[in-house]
């Protein structure tokens, strides 16, 4: 790959014709449309939404201070057009400030926008010079060295370098569609998504899947696809079908496995007044440890306990019921596991130490045995392990 340094490109020339629209996912430009600022493998801007905007600030802060603010690489495309290799983050925040986006504060803690500083300050931005690299090579080369450099500031995370690697018309309609916070079904998809749009968590989730977590297969099968039809479907059928069974929204629902819940329990029925009834109940029992755990619990069929994390017994219920039964065996020259002393072989009569057992719900709890000593055995770890829930 060839590199050529440039040291006389100003603040002023690189913001010529910046465009910044609000809109995520659509490009950004500048050098009098020269510049493509968001090349469809960059992630979208974030600056703005760090530690609220402090790394915009501080790019301004450092122009005016006669700061670096590092080193900058464009992708010469032909003679008349490039595009930001790095340092995207950085020049749309020298555009958006100069555009009146976003204010600094000055020595006397006052905020100040572009258009209302003193002209020496405005030129001071505007005549800053910044090093820049413009770089030639093949579609392999950039890439690889885009994903070196992205190593500093805020990393890219593993969907922006997919989203690099796999650059294209999927990518780019992807990007429009799940990684646009203007979107209007943003509000619905977070009550079962975790993370932002402008890191790319949405399109990762809907691509994890409708991919079976195959994300970067699948990205490149579909990479020069000029729609996303299968990708808006497969998402919207899954969020679609969780709204329709689970139809009280609990804060416990964001970030669960979706995809592989629906994968596996989809063709099932289920009455969703009665699911949000068991919700309730199981969110009130105070055995419960946790709440994650509901969802899976009843789609499963109120049958696997240990994802409720139900409360066990403590030690000292523990040590009480061992010393009961221990007595009670050694009397009558028995195993003190009850299950072992109604056996033949020759655990019927062993005594078994307290760290070789194992506290058990008489009545399972999941058939309304409460974890109190009443409802307490101690068994040997081989019984307890094979009794489940029967």
């Amino acid at each position: 790959m060839k590199t050529i340094l440039k040291t006389e490109v100003t603040v002023r020339s690189i913001c010529d014709g910046f465009v910044y629209n609000e809109l995520e996912g659509k490009g950004l430009f500048g050098l009098a449309g020269k510049l493509t600022i968001q090349p469809e493998y960059q992630r979208n801007y974030i600056y703005a939404s760090i530690d609220g905007g402090k790394k915009e600030v501080a790019v301004i802060d450092s122009i005016l201070k006669g700061y670096p603010i590092g080193l900058i690489y464009f992708n010469k495309i032909n003679s008349d057009k490039l595009e930001v290799l790095d340092g995207q983050q950085r020049i749309t925040s020298l555009g958006r400030f100069l555009a009146d986006k976003f204010a600094i504060k000055d020595e006397n803690g006052m905020e100040q926008y572009f258009s209302g500083m003193a002209k020496d300050k405005q030129n001071k931005i505007l005549e800053a010079k910044l090093l820049i690299y413009e770089c030639e090579g093949t579609e392999s080369e950039i890439k690889e060295w885009f994903k070196t450099i992205n190593i500093a500031g805020v990393p890219l995370n593993n969907q922006e370098l997919l989203n690099a690697v796999y650059s294209g018309p999927f990518v780019t309609l992807g990007k429009e569609e799940f990684s646009n916070s203007q979107n209007a079904n943003i509000q619905k998809w977070s009550a079962y998504v975790s993370g932002t749009a402008n890191r790319q968590d949405f399109l990762e989730r809907a691509l994890d899947w409708v991919s079976k977590g195959n994300i970067g297969d699948y990205m490149s099968k579909h990479r020069y696809d000029k729609d996303i039809n299968e990708l808006k479907t497969y998402f919207n059928g899954v969020i679609d079908w969780v709204s329709s069974v689970f139809t009280d929204i609990e804060s416990e629902m964001r970030g669960l496995e979706w995809g592989r819940l629906y994968e596996e329990y989809h063709k099932k029925s289920y009455d969703s007044t009665k699911i949000s009834a068991e919700v309730q109940k199981l969110y009130a029992d105070p055995y419960v440890k946790s709440r994650k755990g509901v969802f899976e619990y009843i789609l499963g069929g109120s049958i696997d306990t240990k994802l409720l994390e139900v409360r066990v017994f403590d030690e000292a219920i523990k040590k009480s019921i061992y010393a009961k039964q221990t007595k009670e065996a050694e009397s009558k020259s028995i195993s003190n596991c009850p299950h072992c002393a109604m056996g033949h072989d020759a655990n019927k009569s062993k005594i078994w130490k307290l760290d070789e057992m194992d506290a058990d719900h008489v009545m399972a709890w999941s058939k309304g045995g409460e974890t109190k000593a009443e409802n307490c055995q101690m068994l040997c770890k081989t019984h307890n392990r094979a009794k489940g829930n029967r």
